[in-house]
């Protein structure tokens, strides 16, 4: 989560603390609208433990975020 929160600090000039509440308050609006499986799977790429699901919903979402 840390590279994220990072990457939306510097990219809207916001401070790490702003861009942590961003950050969060989007997972979990993603994550309510999921279904369980999927929302874990969202916990799970926050936390960076996606690396062999790139092909996954992780993996889409770290387009979405901008990782590849």
């Amino acid at each position: 989560m840390e590279k994220i929160v990072n990457m939306v600090a510097e990219k809207a000039g916001i401070s790490e603390a702003q861009a942590k509440t961003a950050v969060t308050t989007v997972a979990n609006f993603l994550k309510d609208k999921m279904p369980p499986a999927l929302a874990s799977q969202v916990d799970a790429y926050l936390k960076g433990e996606d690396s062999k699901d790139e092909g996954g919903i992780a993996g889409k979402l770290g387009g979405m975020f901008g990782k590849k």
